[in-house]
């Protein structure tokens, strides 16, 4: 009988191949990795698209720039202040959003990324990202990441404000 429930589980799962190309361009200095978009994001055609993620919402505090509305504008916000940002998994079976049903990983291939900017530090948005980012990329990288809490709604033991206090250490590897 579990090994039903397992194969019904395993088949309501999703093979999915990362639709969001990185943003990033030859002065980015930090990269932040996500571990794999979510449902919304993956509607909206970009990164942090639950109106719940608290992503952007960071990022407009620390920079003290007004509301990012438009992919265009969360894009340009990015490059004009040096940073890359893309997922660790590029495909991957997953059920729906959730990290923890992700089966059968496969990286994003960073090394390119990397290559073609100034990239000195990754940052992870939360715990999954970070452990994916450990097991599957950082052997092939040698840069460690810095583990930040994740901007998810799932991660509602951190407050807006709490989780701005903890990524300001972002700028202090930005020129």
């Amino acid at each position: 009988m579990e090994n039903i429930i397992w194969l019904l589980y395993y088949q309501a799962m999703e093979k999915i191949i990362h639709p969001i190309p990185p943003v990033y361009d030859n002065l980015s200095e930090i990269l932040i990795l996500g571990s794999f978009p979510s449902v919304k994001s993956r509607e909206e055609g970009f990164f942090y698209g639950h109106r719940m993620n608290r992503f952007w919402k960071v990022m407009e505090s620390l920079f003290s720039v007004k509301h990012l509305a438009t992919i265009e504008e969360k894009k340009d916000f990015l490059l004009s202040h040096h940073i890359a940002l893309w997922d660790v998994i590029g495909e991957c079976s997953i059920e729906g959003s959730d990290d923890s049903s992700i089966r059968d990983a496969k990286p994003n291939d960073i090394s390119k990324l990397i290559g073609q900017s100034k990239i000195n530090m990754i940052f992870t948005n939360g715990n999954a990202a970070s452990k994916l980012y450990r097991l599957l990329l950082l052997p092939s990288t040698g840069i460690d990441d810095i583990c930040l809490p994740s901007t998810s709604p799932r991660n509602a033991s951190y407050s807006l404000e709490r989780l701005i206090w903890r990524w300001s250490i972002i700028l202090n590897y930005l020129d």
